[in-house]
This record gives C-alpha cells, sequence and structure tokens, in this order.
C-alpha cells in the first residue's frame, strides 16, 4: 500500500507559516525552516511583552502620580495611602492623565486626600 501523506494539510500548514513571516529580512521570509524559527520566537516575543507592556504602563502611571503629588507637597506612598482611605474610586492610569494634563483638578484630589 503507498504511503499517504496529506499533502494537502501540510501545503496549508506551511503556506499559514509562511503568511506570518512576509516582510522579514533575508531568508526568514522565504525559507521554511528559517521563517518557522523566526515566526514562533516573533510570537515568543509577542507573548512575552503583553505581560511586559502591562508593567511598563504601570511604572508610567506611578512617575506621572509621584511628580503630580510632589508638585503639591505629598509623596506618591502618602498620596495612594489617602486617596485608599477617603475611598477615591480612580485608578492609577486616571490619576496620571489627571497629573499630566489637568493640574488643576489633580491638585483638587491631593487637597481632599491632605
Amino acid at each position: 500500500m503507498p504511503r499517504s501523506v496529506n499533502a494537502v494539510a501540510s501545503r496549508r500548514r506551511r503556506k499559514k507559516m509562511m503568511k506570518h513571516a512576509k516582510g522579514y529580512f533575508g531568508r526568514r521570509k522565504n525559507v521554511w525552516t528559517v521563517a518557522k524559527n523566526a515566526v514562533e520566537k516573533g510570537w515568543q516575543y509577542a507573548y512575552r511583552d503583553r505581560k511586559n507592556k502591562k508593567r511598563n504602563f504601570r511604572r508610567l502611571w506611578i512617575t506621572r502620580i509621584n511628580a503630580g503629588a510632589r508638585l503639591n507637597g505629598m509623596s506618591y506612598s502618602q498620596f495612594m495611602g489617602g486617596v485608599h482611605a477617603k475611598g477615591i474610586e480612580l485608578n492609577r492610569k486616571v490619576l496620571a492623565d489627571l497629573a499630566m494634563n489637568h493640574p488643576e483638578a489633580f491638585a483638587e484630589i491631593v487637597k481632599k486626600v491632605k
């Protein structure tokens, strides 16, 4: 009995992977093994950096809140402790936006926390 390899499915699988490699430089875009490795590595980086993106934005927000709080005579930890104690339901993203783009509104929040 002849060997069955299901070339249709194999070809479809390879074409799908090569489509993901479109735009890569050199052999990474048109040689199967190199392209497969490059695409899989890219997916690993993408997975990792989706997590890192959240960390980086949180760090940025904390830095901006700290700068705004210090302009109003408080440290970041004092400010955030006061925000939680007063029951102010604003997250770091919103507080950072207020500190950067609306300093007068942020100053009012700092007054309430003090």
